[in-house]
């Protein structure tokens, strides 16, 4: 089972978010999607080599959101693309060996699609309802969720309204994981929260 901690430092405040992050890096979570939109080059770029730093010498993958030029600067493991940005062939171009490519996908069309611009795992969502994907329609349910792990072969994590609760659900729909800002960020530990999700669904 994979886990991602997507950022939202907006939503932790007045919490600093670096904290956080380092808790989810020190429990040994699997990735840390730094999600930082309006944060300048800067302090972004400091936010990820911080994060990077932690992670040094553990299972723990820090990748950016978007921002390739951040992410290659910084030496992270990856970048996440979201639906406006670049396609992950064009990426895959200007990026060394090994280098993580993930999408966020709103349909088995653009999971499939994903998977044949050469993703490396697909963050698919929203499975369930949640007040922040209610731009991206109803939600999807685990039925879709289950297509799409069936039709594509990369790695499917199930994102949008998940809950400590509902992650067995999501995995015996055939996700290989979840992400999620809320269910890492609004809880007391995140460590506790990733202990909790492991000892429970491993």
């Amino acid at each position: 089972m994979k886990l991602c901690y997507i950022t939202d430092r907006h939503a932790l405040e007045p919490l600093p978010l670096l904290p956080r992050m380092l808790d989810a890096i020190r429990a040994g979570i699997d990735l840390v999607q730094v999600r930082e939109k309006d944060l300048a080059t800067r302090p972004l770029l400091a936010l990820v080599q911080a994060a990077l730093e932690a992670a040094r010498g553990g299972p723990t993958r820090v990748i950016v959101n978007d921002r390739l030029d951040v992410a290659l600067a910084g030496g992270a493991a990856g970048v996440h693309l979201g639906t406006q940005s670049a396609p992950a062939r064009a990426i895959r171009a200007l990026v060394p060996p090994g280098f993580l490519v993930g999408v966020s996908c709103h349909s088995l069309q653009d999971a499939v699609a994903a998977e044949a611009d050469g993703a490396d795992y697909v963050v698919l969502g929203p499975v369930f309802e949640t007040p922040s994907k209610l731009r991206y329609g109803p939600p999807l349910g685990l039925e879709k969720l289950r297509e799409a792990a069936a039709q594509i072969k990369i790695p499917v994590l199930a994102l949008g309204g998940i809950t400590a609760a509902r992650v067995r659900d999501c995995l015996q729909a055939g996700a290989r994981g979840v992400a999620g800002i809320s269910i890492f960020q609004n809880c007391q530990s995140v460590a506790d929260r990733v202990r909790e999700l492991r000892r429970e669904n491993e």
